[in-house]
C-alpha cells in the first residue's frame, strides 16, 4: 500500500477535525472577546472596580463554567447517537430536550452559589471596598446565568449537526450588543442610567438573552437544525437520558471546577497580596484565556469527532481523530507561547495602556506573569485536547480525578509554599498554576494512550468490542 493511500485517512481527518474546530475556536475567542468587552470598560473606572470585577467573576465564571460542562455532556451524547445511526431524530431531540431542562434547573441552583460571594470575599479578607463594589455587581450579574447555559446548550447542538458556524456568528453578534450596552449603561450613556460597575453587569443580562433568541431563531430557520424540534413537547421528561447526562456531565463539571477554581482560588489570593498584583493577574490571565480558547475549541471538535467514531464503533477512527485533535492543540499553543515571549506589550494594550505611567506598576507584574504563562502553554492546550478526546469516548469519571488532584495537589501546593512562603509572591502563585496544568497533561494523555488496554473504547450501552 502506497504511503498517500496509509496518510488519506489522517488527512481526512485533519481536514474534517479542522473544519469542526475553527468555528468553534474562533467563537470560543469571541465569546472571551465578549468578556475582555467588559474587562476593556470596567478598567475605565478605576483599579478598584476592575479588581472588584475579577473577584465577581472568579466564582460567577466558576460555576458557569462546571454547569456549562455539565449541560455539555449532551454533545459526545448527540455525537454517539449521529454515528450509530443518523440522523437519530428522537434520540438527539430527547437529549437536547433533557439538557435545556438541566440548564434551567442547574442554573437556579448555581444563582444561589454566587450569592456566596459576599461572605466568601469576608472570610479571605478582602478589602472592603471590593467587598462593597463586587457585592453590586454580583447582585444583578448572576441573572444572566440561566440564559448563558442555555446558550451553551444550544451550540453544542448546532455544532453537532454540523452548524459550528452558526455559534461564531451569533457569539460576533454579541460582542456588539455587549459593547454597545456597556457604552450606555455604564456611563449613562444613549440615554440610559449610569450605573458604573452594575451597567456592565446589565449589558451581561443583554448580551445573554439576546445570544439566546438568535439561536433559537437559528434552529428554528435551518432545515437541517429545525428538523429535529428540540423545542416541541418541551414539558415532556425523559428520565432515563437526563441522568445519563448527569452522569456524564458531573464529572466534566467537577473537573473545569478543579481547574477553574484554582484560577479563581488564584485571584482570591492575589488579594491578598495587593491591588496591583490583582489587578495584573486579571490581565495576564484574559490573555492566557484568550489564547487558550483555541485548544478548547479543538477538544470540543474532539468530542465529537471522537464520539462519532464512537457510536460507529471504529476503533481506528477513534485513533485518528484523537490524535489529530492533539497535535493540532500543541502546534497552535506553541505559537501563542512565542507570542507571549516576543511582544507583551502589545498583548497586554489590548485590555490597558501598558505605556501610561499610572499602569507601570500593573504592568511590571503582568509581565512577570505572562513570562509563566507562555510556559505552560503548551501543556495547558495539550490537556484540554485530551480531556476532549476521552469526553468522546464518554470517559469523565477518572479525568476528574486527574484534574483534582493535579490543579489541588501540586498545583495549588506550590502556589501557596511559593506565593507566601517566598519573596516570589504573585510570581509564585503563577507557578504553582503552571505546575498543576503539566502534571494534568501528563496524566491525561498517558490516559488517552491506554485507552484500547482500558477498554475505554468499547460502547457502555452496547457493550460490544469496536473491530479492529
Amino acid at each position: 500500500m502506497s504511503d498517500a493511500r496509509i496518510l488519506s485517512p489522517w488527512r481526512t481527518e485533519v481536514g474534517a477535525t479542522f473544519g469542526l474546530a475553527w468555528p468553534l475556536a474562533l467563537a470560543n475567542l469571541l465569546q472571551m472577546l465578549t468578556y475582555a468587552v467588559d474587562v476593556i470598560f470596567i478598567a475605565r473606572l478605576g483599579e478598584a472596580p476592575l479588581a472588584a470585577s475579577a473577584i465577581t467573576v472568579a466564582l460567577f465564571g466558576l460555576v458557569l463554567w462546571a454547569l456549562s460542562g455539565l449541560t455539555g455532556a449532551v454533545a459526545p451524547l448527540i455525537a454517539e447517537e449521529l454515528g450509530a445511526r443518523a440522523p437519530a431524530l428522537r434520540p438527539v431531540r430527547r437529549s437536547v430536550r433533557m439538557a435545556l431542562w438541566l440548564a434551567v434547573l442547574s442554573g437556579a441552583v448555581g444563582m444561589g452559589l454566587c450569592l456566596l460571594l459576599e461572605p466568601i470575599m469576608r472570610v479571605t479578607g478582602q478589602q472592603d471596598e471590593i467587598v462593597g463594589l463586587a457585592t453590586a455587581y454580583n447582585f444583578v450579574v448572576i441573572w444572566s446565568l440561566i440564559p448563558m447555559i442555555i446558550n451553551n446548550v444550544l451550540r453544542n447542538f448546532v455544532s453537532a449537526l454540523g452548524r459550528p458556524v452558526f455559534a461564531t456568528v451569533i457569539t460576533a453578534g454579541g460582542i456588539g450588543v455587549n459593547a454597545l450596552a456597556n457604552y450606555a449603561f455604564i456611563f449613562g450613556n444613549l440615554g440610559a442610567p449610569e450605573l458604573g460597575i452594575r451597567g456592565a453587569a446589565v449589558a451581561t443580562i443583554i448580551t445573554g438573552v439576546a445570544v439566546m433568541l438568535a439561536y433559537v431563531a437559528a434552529i428554528r430557520l435551518d432545515p437541517r437544525l429545525h428538523r429535529y424540534h428540540i423545542f416541541g413537547f418541551w414539558w415532556r421528561p425523559d428520565w432515563s437520558r437526563l441522568v445519563t447526562i448527569v452522569r456524564v456531565g458531573t464529572p466534566i463539571a467537577l473537573t473545569i471546577t478543579a481547574e477553574a477554581g484554582i484560577f479563581g482560588a488564584a485571584a482570591f489570593l492575589m488579594g491578598n497580596i495587593g491591588t496591583s498584583q490583582l489587578a495584573a493577574h486579571t490581565v495576564a490571565l484574559q490573555i492566557a484565556a484568550l489564547a487558550f480558547q483555541v485548544p478548547f475549541g479543538i477538544g470540543q471538535a474532539a468530542t465529537i469527532r471522537v464520539g462519532y467514531f464512537f457510536g460507529a464503533r471504529d476503533r481506528e477512527g477513534i485513533t485518528r481523530a484523537g490524535w489529530t485533535a492533539i497535535a493540532m492543540g500543541t502546534a497552535f499553543m506553541m505559537l501563542t507561547a512565542g507570542a507571549m515571549i516576543a511582544i507583551p506589550m502589545p498583548l497586554l494594550a489590548i485590555y490597558i495602556d501598558p505605556w501610561a505611567q499610572e499602569n507601570a506598576v500593573l504592568v511590571t507584574f503582568a509581565l512577570q506573569y505572562l513570562v509563566i504563562a507562555a510556559a505552560f502553554q503548551l501543556f495547558d492546550g495539550v490537556q484540554a485536547v485530551a480531556a476532549g478526546a476521552l469526553r468522546g469516548l464518554q470517559d469523565t469519571r477518572i479525568p476528574m480525578w486527574i484534574a483534582i488532584f493535579s490543579y489541588w495537589v501540586p498545583g495549588m501546593g506550590v502556589a501557596l509554599a511559593l506565593g507566601f512562603a517566598t519573596p516570589l509572591e504573585g510570581t509564585g502563585v503563577w507557578i504553582g498554576l503552571a505546575t498543576g496544568l503539566i502534571v494534568a497533561a501528563l496524566l491525561l494523555v498517558s490516559r488517552w494512550h491506554r485507552r484500547d488496554r482500558l477498554a475505554l473504547t468499547i460502547r457502555p450501552s452496547a457493550a460490544i468490542p469496536l473491530p479492529a
